[in-house]
Parts: C-alpha cells; structure tokens; sequence
C-alpha cells in the first residue's frame, strides 16, 4: 500500500524522512515549515511537494500528515493545523505522548517514532531502524505499521508510558555517550594530543558493551575501586569544576553499581 503524505516540520527528522518515503513508493503531497525558505530545504530533496508556511491542509490529498516538530511545539502545532476529513495525524516524538494529539481537528492519531539519531548530510540506512508505533483506533495502527514496513523490517507497537522510558534510554546510551566524547576530546585538545588515538578505544568500548552486555564489558578505575586514581583525575579536572563533578558522579555511579 503506497500512501500520500504531508511532513509538517523541516528538522533532522523531516530531512531524512521525506526522500527515504518518496524512495518506498509513497508520494509527499506538502512540506510545512514556518518559512518558506525552511520548507523548501525538504521539498528540493524528493521530486515533488509543495512547500508551505501556513497551516491550512483543508484542501491536500494527503492521508497522513506526519509531525515532525520538536516536542514542545506538536501540541500547539496539532491545536492550529486544518487537517481534511478522515485524515491521519502522527507525530515522531519519543517523549510525547498520543494525547497530545487530541486537541486536533484530526479524525485519527498516531505515533510514528523513529528510534535513531538524525543528523542532517549524514546517511540512515532506514532498514536498520526500529519504528515505535502507536493508535487507539485498529485500522490506524494498521496502516502505520503498512507504512513503517515501507522503509524497516523492525516494527514495534509501544504504548506511550513505555516509549517515554525507551526514550529516555536512549537519552543516556545516545545523547549522554556522545557527551562523554564531546568531553573527551576537549580533554585531548586541552593537553594539545590528537583525539585520533582515542577512537580506537571508543570503537572497542562500545562493540564489547553490546556483545558482553554494559555491566560485564565495563573497566577502569572506578570499577576496580581504585580511589587514588580517582582522587588525582579528579584533581586534574579541577579547571572545570562542572567536567570535575561529571567524573565524580558517573565514577561514584559505577562504584554504586
């Protein structure tokens, strides 16, 4: 089944979905952004859309729109758009749940959650993504597992309260690791070494965390109690009193473990 599809929002997550849709066989019919400009960066990406910075879809041939809009702005997004009838709404968010939905004109709703990091220029092989999903209504949630089978083998359906802890999940073996490296090379940097010697380990570190499972893959000072060691990292990251404390909260966090 091919469907007609409208994206409201022009983010990470909109980039990479609209071609990887068009690329399935579906047909993106609008692209909403607030400028036009913003639109116009996602609609040059698929063969055709309309690029829109006005919220009224009374008119579109489009069954699903699908929001992909920072959390705090789907609520008052879905409040403001002028859907058509029978129309499906979706949104992308981990964290937000389907309530928020219903204050839309929509005559259905739905999550459409992708579970993946999205940069802009940088390639997702789709196949290899789960697809979280969720509809109070049966045919709904059947029609977004026929779409999200378009573009991965890896279907779930997940309620609200139990994508929000997946999300967070995610939150600290995404987000907060990549932070962990951010700081990692402003400490190599500081003492003028190249952060090339590093990725190796980082390489290392997380194919064995996924093979062995984290508890068992983790080494280092903290885990081995070694409390002199600490001490004089510690006092090396005292030119940052914020790095200083990360180190001895996750460090102390391992110890607790």
């Amino acid at each position: 089944m091919k469907f007609k599809i409208a994206l409201i929002g022009a983010g990470n997550v909109a980039w990479h979905l609209a071609p990887a849709l068009e690329d399935a066989g579906h047909i993106i019919t609008e692209v909403y952004a607030r400028t036009m400009k913003s639109a116009e960066t996602i609609t040059g990406r698929v063969y055709a859309g309309e690029a829109k910075d006005e919220l009224d879809f009374s008119a579109s041939e489009a069954e699903i729109f699908i929001l992909a809009v920072k959390d705090s702005a789907i609520m008052g997004v879905a409040d403001q758009i002028i859907l058509p009838e029978d129309s499906i709404l979706v949104h992308t968010s981990g964290s937000v749940g389907l309530d928020m939905l219903n204050y839309s004109s929509a005559s259905y709703t739905g999550i459409f959650y992708p579970l993946q990091s999205f940069t802009k220029g940088r390639k997702i092989e789709f196949d290899e993504v789960p697809f979280l999903l969720e509809s109070d209504d049966e045919e709904t949630l059947q029609k977004l597992k026929k779409l999200a089978k378009s573009l991965s083998p890896l279907i779930y359906t997940v309620r609200s309260k139990d994508r929000k802890a997946m999300h967070i999940a995610a939150v600290f073996a995404s987000n907060f690791s990549n932070h962990m490296i951010r700081i990692a090379e402003e400490v190599m940097h500081r003492q003028g070494l190249d952060f090339e010697m590093l990725k190796p380990l980082i390489i290392e570190t997380i194919s064995k965390s996924l093979q062995l499972g984290a508890k068992a893959a983790q080494t280092g000072p903290a885990i081995r109690e070694d409390y002199e060691t600490l001490e004089d990292h510690h006092r090396f990251l005292n030119y940052n009193e914020s790095i200083a404390e990360i180190y001895r909260l996750i460090s102390q966090d391992i110890i607790d473990s």
